[in-house]
């Protein structure tokens, strides 16, 4: 056999998993859909290490005693995140991302909803804004990460590049957002806001516009397996102003992106790191 129909044999097998894959991952979501319908509770105060509130203790407090006051809260390690999701869909699809980010050293972690109505992605952006601003005044912190699945990335990077978001978003990851656009589904253009991720709309125009001076570090996870990204290149993040890294995920399709563990296990990676990376690219194979 030569080498191009053993190519083509292999992709096509990867491809298959990958199906199969997102048929899994996509039944399994719809069980868990309608819980995410419910907006989080939020917790108030300044949020210590644990990952919870310092105001609203986890058990009774003990009788006071004058002379030995508590110890004050510790800050979180690290900044807040804020997890974004994608169109038509809900903070649900984040259940094992949320796990395996609070585990990482007590993270304050929150799953924001937007209406499945909305039309427009710079509305979104700019709700995004109001929450992130009230998130940093009940949290203490002055900035955040945010990681955005599909749609819910390229609402983020609007809200960094256009509303002046980086000043609030330290590291922004992407996972399967059309950066580009998408030319997938051409039916579905019937709707406002799937015609804006269309290659060409004027909200992606805006987001080649430039953007000198950036703060926010850009991580883009892409998959050479996402039917949904059309052609599969659009989920990678290709701007001069922009500090991106690029990191290509091997063997799964669009909707495993938030939930398999190679990727979650990439993300707490890309926020652990601390300084300014150069724009680079990296592979993770899950095949």
């Amino acid at each position: 056999m030569g080498f191009l129909p053993l190519l083509r044999m292999r992709m096509s097998i990867a491809l298959l998993r990958a199906t199969a894959l997102e048929l899994a991952v996509l039944t399994a979501h719809m069980i868990v859909y309608p819980s995410g319908l419910i907006p989080e509770r939020r917790i108030p105060g300044p949020i210590g290490a644990s990952g919870t509130s310092a105001d609203v203790p986890d058990a009774p407090h003990p009788p006071h005693v004058p002379d030995s006051p508590a110890p004050p809260a510790l800050p979180a390690p690290h900044p807040p995140a804020v997890l974004l999701h994608g169109f038509v869909d809900n903070r649900s699809v984040f259940v094992l991302l949320r796990r395996a980010l609070v585990r990482q050293g007590g993270r304050h972690v929150e799953s924001l909803n937007y209406s499945p109505l909305t039309c427009d992605i710079r509305t979104a952006a700019e709700l995004l804004g109001r929450h992130v601003e009230e998130i940093c005044a009940r949290t203490g912190r002055q900035r955040i990460d945010i990681v955005g699945h599909s749609l819910g990335g390229l609402i983020a990077r609007y809200y960094v590049q256009r509303l002046g978001g980086d000043r609030r978003v330290r590291t922004l990851v992407t996972l399967g957002t059309p950066h580009a656009g998408t030319s997938v589904a051409p039916l579905a253009s019937a709707h406002p806001i799937v015609r804006q991720m269309r290659p060409g709309s004027a909200v992606i125009e805006e987001l080649q516009l430039p953007a000198p001076g950036c703060r926010t570090r850009f991580v883009s996870f892409w998959s050479d397996l996402d039917q949904i990204m059309v052609p599969l290149e659009t989920a990678r993040l290709e701007h001069p102003d922009l500090i991106a890294r690029n990191v290509r995920v091997s063997g799964i399709g669009h909707l495993a992106l938030p939930v398999h563990p190679a990727v979650a296990a990439g993300i707490r990676e890309a926020l652990e790191a601390s300084g300014v990376e150069a724009e680079s690219s990296d592979v993770v194979s899950v095949a």
